[in-house]
């Protein structure tokens, strides 16, 4: 993990050309907020730009957002731009390029949209879509037409509209027990703002838990105050879902982020996505796996990346995703693998490969290792018994 900024100083600048940051700016999350990096002239304070990049930065103009955290630049790698955290912020030209295929909404957000914000695609669970705005744009988005392109959007009506509508809507539907808030990213929302939401929701007799979506922790864990904890802790039971995707983004002040959240009471998963070039190796997704146990964030699921418009340079294969889980499982503690999954218009579907076959005998099972044997039928039913 890297350390804590010294007190004038942003983190270990080796190319000796960053910023000098006073540790009172760099500890204040509003202050990366307003200072991000969203023009070549800033970026290039922090990395030396490739001529692919700056030639994607400016096909992008009039297309798609970018901007990049002083805190998450300074995870980049000033010089490589195969870096994995700068492959994951800075537009690159695989953005603007045509895939067979792609779509702007391949998992039905709008399609399952009930009002301006609520998405309501399984029977017991609704997303509610907060916000269009994030610290920094992710280039590999699944909701990029909503977050990322300048016209794009899933809302159907003002971002900024009363609530009002969307609670009425999960009153009413009190079937639904789970609420996650997502967008963009919530927390882009002040603590008040978004205590108003939260205590809306736990206003409803029917709504059990509320979860948040949010890569704060990762793209700026200074965000993750004692009093936006203290906050989400009277509204209980809340849990948080973050998105770290490589080994480097944890970090002393990630670590931070979390355990503010864990003694408040917040359990925090992460939801992995399998990038090209950035974790799509056995060796970088175990360590990320065994790394995100050490800092108790549970993993949750390993999201096969879906065909984006602008993101399916990102894609890999299946075959791909199935040779990382083969390398987990087995290989590091049983709640340290995600479900790999590809999410679909009908929902989630889990794709990793079976570690069971049926048998005449019964059932052969293969474990990591390749050993295989059958349990007999007899011993371990496959089917249940008729009944008379």
């Amino acid at each position: 993990m890297s350390g804590t900024p010294g007190e004038h100083d942003a983190p270990a600048d080796p190319a000796g050309f960053r910023p000098r940051i006073p540790a009172a700016e760099w500890d204040d999350w509003r202050w990366h907020m307003r200072k991000r990096i969203n023009t070549l002239g800033k970026a290039r304070r922090w990395i030396r730009l490739t001529p692919d990049e700056e030639k994607a930065v400016a096909g992008s103009a009039g297309k798609y957002r970018w901007s990049i955290t002083p805190y998450y630049a300074s995870l980049m790698d000033p010089d490589d731009p195969t870096c994995p955290v700068r492959l994951q912020a800075v537009p690159a030209p695989g953005e603007l390029t045509e895939f067979p295929g792609s779509e702007v909404d391949p998992v039905g957000d709008m399609y399952y949209r009930k009002t301006n914000r609520v998405v309501h695609k399984y029977p017991d669970r609704v997303i509610m879509l907060i916000t269009e705005a994030c610290p920094v744009y992710c280039r590999h988005c699944t909701r990029k037409f909503h977050t990322t392109d300048v016209s794009g959007t899933y809302f159907r009506d003002d971002e900024g509209g009363s609530f009002d509508e969307d609670l009425r809507y999960i009153a009413d539907h009190p079937e639904i027990r789970d609420v996650l808030l997502t967008g963009g990213d919530p927390l882009s929302y002040q603590d008040a703002r978004l205590e108003e939401i939260v205590s809306g929701l736990r206003a409803i007799p029917s709504v059990e838990i509320i979860r948040i979506g949010s890569r704060f922790p990762v793209l700026l864990p200074q965000r993750i105050t004692d009093g936006l904890c203290e906050m989400l802790a009277r509204h209980h039971p809340v849990w948080l879902n973050t998105h770290f995707n490589h080994p480097k983004e944890i970090t002393a002040e990630s670590a931070a982020a979390v355990d503010r959240l864990l003694r408040h009471g917040i359990p925090v998963g992460n939801q992995t996505v399998l990038l090209r070039g950035i974790n799509d190796d056995v060796t970088t997704m175990r360590t990320l796996m065994t790394e995100l146990l050490r800092i108790r964030v549970r993993p949750y699921y390993l999201y096969h990346c879906d065909n984006v418009t602008g993101v399916s340079h990102f894609m890999t294969s299946v075959e791909k995703g199935w040779e990382i889980m083969e390398g987990l499982q087995g290989h590091i503690t049983g709640f340290g693998v995600p479900q790999y999954v590809l999410t679909t218009m009908i929902g989630k579907i889990p794709i990793a490969q079976p570690y069971f076959t049926p048998h005449p005998d019964g059932l052969l099972l293969r474990n990591y290792r390749g050993q295989e044997m059958v349990v007999d039928a007899a011993a371990y039913p496959i089917t249940e018994p008729d009944t008379p």
